[in-house]
């Protein structure tokens, strides 16, 4: 078969499937099952297609028509500029998280002095944030934790991938039960599953039958690992230190009012995405004088 008559009909077959992007997904499944560019394969169109390539579109197509991921398909993922190996044992990065990043670097490459770290990501799965970080701030550690074992083996390759293993350590532990106990961090980034459980019938089937439940289940309306952070806060935000964290568009009254009962941290704001939508929480810690008088009139209370 030739190029062009095979990109029409992938498209087709995706678009039969219920596939929104049918057009652009049918150019990457073609540029990976046969190993071309997005120029080559449109310059290429009269050239026939080997038939092992063919066997190998027809089994990804199959696997995409049945809603499937594309990223776990291919097995890559773009994320910073980056290519992430991508499994089922993590979520797949998504380009708002690259929010959370942006928020992060803001305030860790204006710190005077800079952040040196140790920083730390809780809930890393792909480990994409951390990696990013690394990337970014070539003097600073980062402690990355998850309770997905199978998760930290793929942050690991990533890490080993883009050149920062050295400076990342993978922990498995719910949130900071491997980590040291009274380490401080002066940065505390956080993508944590945050979809309502009562909401998780109703995602696309790409999320739902495919996606690690692990890494999207928040509980009750979303916010049962949410709830958690203000203790995690006390014992490892460094005072003076920031924190980010991803939430849910409809989150952003109940995330407030949590962390404004929180009387350690001040700054508290939420940022919009690019399509205007609440999605990245931030918080600081007060200084060190104003931590002491904070823990006072706890104890007096």
């Amino acid at each position: 078969m030739l190029i062009k008559r095979l990109h029409e009909s992938t498209g087709q077959r995706l678009q039969a499937a219920g596939i929104l992007e049918s057009a652009r997904e049918a150019e990457l499944l073609l540029e990976e099952a046969l190993g071309l560019d997005r120029a080559h394969l449109y310059l290429d169109g009269a050239t026939e297609i080997p038939a092992q390539a063919l066997a190998k579109l027809e089994a990804w197509l199959v696997r995409r028509c049945a809603r499937e991921p594309l990223a776990y398909i291919i097995g890559e993922q773009e994320f910073w500029s980056l290519s992430f190996r991508v499994t089922p044992a993590v979520l797949i990065p998504r380009p708002e998280t690259e929010l959370l990043v942006e928020a992060a670097l803001m305030v860790a490459t204006t710190a005077a002095p800079p952040f040196r770290g140790p920083l730390l990501d809780v809930g890393t799965g792909s480990g994409a944030i951390a990696v990013a970080l690394a990337r970014e701030l070539p003097e600073a550690f980062i402690y990355a934790v998850d309770r997905s074992p199978a998760a930290l083996e793929v942050a690991q390759a990533n890490a080993i991938r883009h050149g920062v293993a050295d400076r990342v350590r993978f922990i498995a532990t719910d949130l900071l039960g491997g980590v040291r106990p009274g380490r401080m961090f002066p940065l505390v980034v956080s993508n944590p599953p945050y979809v309502a459980r009562e909401i998780l019938p109703d995602l696309q089937p790409e999320v739902r039958e495919f996606e690690p439940r692990l890494a999207l289940d928040g509980g009750p309306e979303g916010l049962a690992i949410i709830r958690r952070f203000p203790a995690l806060l006390k014992a490892a935000l460094a005072p003076g230190g920031w924190f980010f964290m991803e939430i849910g568009a409809d989150q952003q009254t109940a995330v407030l009012d949590l962390f404004r009962a929180t009387p350690f941290l001040e700054q508290i704001e939420v940022r919009s995405d690019f399509a205007g939508l609440p999605r990245v929480f931030q918080a600081r810690r007060h200084g060190e004088s104003t931590c002491r008088a904070a823990q006072r009139a706890d104890r007096r209370a």
